[in-house]
């Protein structure tokens, strides 16, 4: 049995981009059929070869990040673990672990570490507290793999409860708060003193995030953290078609100690 690590780009989303699609291929037709090839007929024809270009994108994307398929996401969760800067002793924390790629990934690099996985599993994303345990159990870590539900803005843990915290691609996408530098922070709440820590995301969205640099020098003053670094634009630092790295143009990685 292989572990079901589901999609990045999710069932559910592809099926929106198809149905706009097929949306205004309708309305193309209702429209000649109503006032034959008129202005309005043009642009609804225009927008519907738009949304089917998009679809048409967003399914080779789909597929290249897809586990069974080109493998990129398991090479940008390498790429996160590979750059944390841990010795794998104590209890490691995954805010927002979806079907549990990471955190199994994570339990596999360190093999006496204890994960934990937290995420609010969003029927979006077609992913589920139920499918991380099983994949954990297939994985042959389901003894040391936990997973609960959690919001990363308030995470229901004391402040220096873990060893290592890690979070993959998942502030940009929470809707219960918007200052996106204070999930980071409550992340790194939970983070013990000389713990480690490894987050990617669009860090390099300046409308999110504004300056990465003033943000560092935030943390280190208070925060505790003494030692980060940033990499910006991680797309061109992992193989991947050059289609996809447009997607992923704005995400970095932060990585220190505290």
């Amino acid at each position: 049995m292989k572990a079901n690590y589901g999609n990045w780009i999710s069932r559910t989303m592809m099926k929106t981009f198809c149905g706009v699609a097929v949306g205004f291929y309708v309305l193309t037709g209702v429209l000649y059929l109503l006032l034959g090839k008129d202005t309005y007929y043009y642009v609804a024809w225009i927008l519907a070869v738009m949304a089917t270009l998009a679809m048409l994108y967003m399914g080779f994307c789909r597929y290249v990040f897809s586990f069974e398929g080109g493998g990129l996401m398991r090479r940008i969760h390498m790429h996160l673990l590979e750059h944390l800067p841990w010795d794998g002793k104590g209890t490691l924390l995954d805010v927002g672990c979806g079907s549990g790629a990471l955190s199994i990934a994570a339990a596999k690099k360190f093999p006496t570490a204890k994960v934990r996985g937290i995420d609010y599993w969003s029927a979006m994303w077609n992913y589920s507290q139920e499918q991380c345990a099983r994949n954990a159990e297939i994985e042959g870590v389901g003894a040391r793999c936990t997973f609960t539900p959690g919001d990363a803005a308030k995470l229901d843990f004391p402040s220096k409860s873990f060893d290592a915290v890690v979070s993959n691609f998942v502030y940009h996408e929470v809707r219960t708060q918007k200052d996106k530098f204070m999930l980071v922070e409550e992340t790194l709440r939970t983070l013990k003193k000389g713990g480690c820590f490894a987050l990617q995301d669009t860090f390099g969205d300046k409308d999110r995030y504004g300056r990465m640099e003033e943000f560092l020098d935030y943390l280190k003053e208070h925060d505790e953290i003494t030692e980060i670094a940033y990499v910006p634009n991680i797309a061109r630092r992992i193989s991947m078609p050059f289609p996809v790295r447009l997607m992923l143009r704005d995400c970095g990685l932060i990585y220190g100690k505290k």
